[in-house]
């Protein structure tokens, strides 16, 4: 309703904003006031919040030895940082991703998929100290405090126009975990790890070597990414060059030199590699195991084949399925049963009595199930789906199929039915194949290469490359005779 005594945009904006354009902290890392809008109290509980999350979306790898082993060097460079009065707590993920990230208020994430890759503890300590200096510069509250104030002009703007578009919390952070925070709060989070790095005392430098490894694999990844047309997976991919031809970079950690607390320790390399020794590699039993064009579950007690050539992505709570050329998609999930239903009552019942086609009863492989076609809301639109249920000891396991066009669904439904039927329970055979891959350690006999050595690998493809980037000598390093190395069996 338009009224003669409308507020002044401008005034509305200066009114909104005063109370936050005060709420200036001083930052503990770099002494430097900041624009921020909660206390350390909240700024922990966004950390307490999130943090089940992190765990439901990764699990924890259960390995308590290597938990304590992660903790103890985390501890060790949290007492030396600028929020030394804060509580840290590291956490490895069961992840074969290859990444690090922290929440705010000291929560710190690292995925086994990156310790795969790193060869001493220095290196560690260097990933785990460039996370926390993430949190001791408060950047993800920095961050959260840019979303806010982009809120709150978004909301200025719906009372103009009527568009509600709200920036959503846990979007910017994932954002901001996955691809980092910018060149210049990244470029600080290394020189704050450099720093921490030094004064418990390891050379500096070590960031240099760290960052080269992760760089390395992100070459990796883009070059394999390229062969398979897909998306490049990268850790804080910030460095359009090699590091050591980064002069920012080099000032940085030549910058943290000053802090070295006694002459540079070792690299504690012989530790480290005994702290992964046996980690798993790629997938684990818990999320189930993707092999040989099948995917296997030894808990939950069940395998399908996947559709050929198509990108899975193998998540804790589902199986993610993608065509090659990205316009088709399947998904699996499982739910326990908790009421008496049959297949069909429970499709029905879930998607809201829908207007269905192609509606039956079957039977997959001895199991109970029930398939339809339905038009389904989607972040793309309405969108025709297949859905076929699959009951299995209390549990339901639904299989949603969907093509980003309308008119697709008939060119991809037969793959759609194709992978559902394929379900079945888990033979004694597949059950050894359901096991999976682990680092060893191997000591380089005179003659060994890494083509030699690739042989006694299990990766499918990229097998010398694979090893050259676990052992820190990507692209074309060979093993030198008496040295320890990992490989994977």
């Amino acid at each position: 309703m338009q009224t003669d005594r409308q507020i002044p945009m401008r005034l509305l904006v200066a009114v909104l904003l005063f109370p936050w354009l005060t709420a200036c902290a001083l930052n503990p890392a770099t002494g430097k006031r900041d624009f921020v809008l909660m206390s350390e109290t909240q700024e922990i509980g966004l950390g307490k919040q999130y943090h089940p999350q992190i765990i439901e979306q990764y699990g924890v790898y259960e390995d308590p030895a290597l938990q304590a082993y992660v903790s103890r060097v985390g501890e060790a460079l949290a007492g030396k940082s600028h929020r030394d009065d804060l509580i840290f707590r590291f956490t490895v993920l069961d992840s074969p991703m290859v990444n690090a990230f922290a929440l705010p208020g000291g929560y710190i994430y690292i995925t086994r998929g990156i310790m795969a890759y790193l060869n001493s503890e220095a290196e560690l300590a260097g990933v785990l100290g460039h996370e926390i200096g993430h949190v001791t510069a408060r950047h993800g509250v920095r961050q959260h405090a840019s979303a806010t104030v982009a809120g709150i002009f978004s909301t200025i703007l719906a009372v103009e126009t009527g568009s509600q578009t709200i920036g959503d919390l846990s979007q910017i952070l994932g954002g901001a975990l996955l691809s980092g925070y910018g060149r210049a709060h990244e470029l600080e989070a290394d020189s704050l790890g450099a720093e921490y790095l030094a004064r418990i005392g390891y050379d500096a430098d070590n960031m240099i070597e760290v960052i080269e490894v992760l760089k390395n694999q992100e070459e990796f990844s883009k070059q394999r990414a390229k062969d398979q047309g897909e998306e490049a997976q990268t850790y804080h991919g910030v460095f359009a060059t090699h590091p050591r031809n980064d002069e920012r970079l080099q000032e940085v950690i030549a910058a943290a030199e000053k802090y070295q607390a006694d002459a540079p320790a070792g690299s504690n390399r012989l530790e480290y590699l005994k702290a992964i020794e046996g980690m798993i590699f790629g997938d684990s039993p818990e999320q189930g195991i993707v092999r040989n064009g099948s995917f296997y579950h030894s808990e939950l007690g069940i395998a399908l084949a996947v559709p050929e050539n198509w990108r899975i992505d193998n998540q804790p709570a589902q199986l993610i399925m993608t065509s090659p050329d990205k316009n088709a998609f399947m998904q699996l999930t499982v739910n326990d049963l908790d009421k008496r239903e049959t297949p069909e009552q429970y499709l029905t019942r879930i998607l809201s009595h829908p207007q269905s086609q192609q509606a039956r009863t079957l039977e997959i492989n001895g199991l109970p199930a029930y398939t339809l076609v339905a038009e389904v809301n989607t972040n793309i639109g309405r969108r025709p789906g297949r859905f076929t249920v699959i009951f299995k000891d209390d549990r339901a396991y639904l299989f949603t199929g969907l093509a980003r066009d309308n008119g697709d669904l008939s060119r991809v439904d037969e793959i759609f039915l194709a992978t559902a039927t394929s379900f079945h329970t888990l033979t004694d055979k597949e059950r050894k194949l359901a096991k999976p891959y682990r680092i060893q350690l191997y000591t380089v006999k005179p003659g060994d290469t890494y083509a030699s050595l690739a042989k006694k690998t299990p990766f499918p493809n990229y097998r010398e490359e694979r090893l050259r980037l676990m052992n820190d000598q990507y692209p074309d390093g060979e093993p030198e005779p008496g040295t320890i190395i990992k490989l994977v069996q």
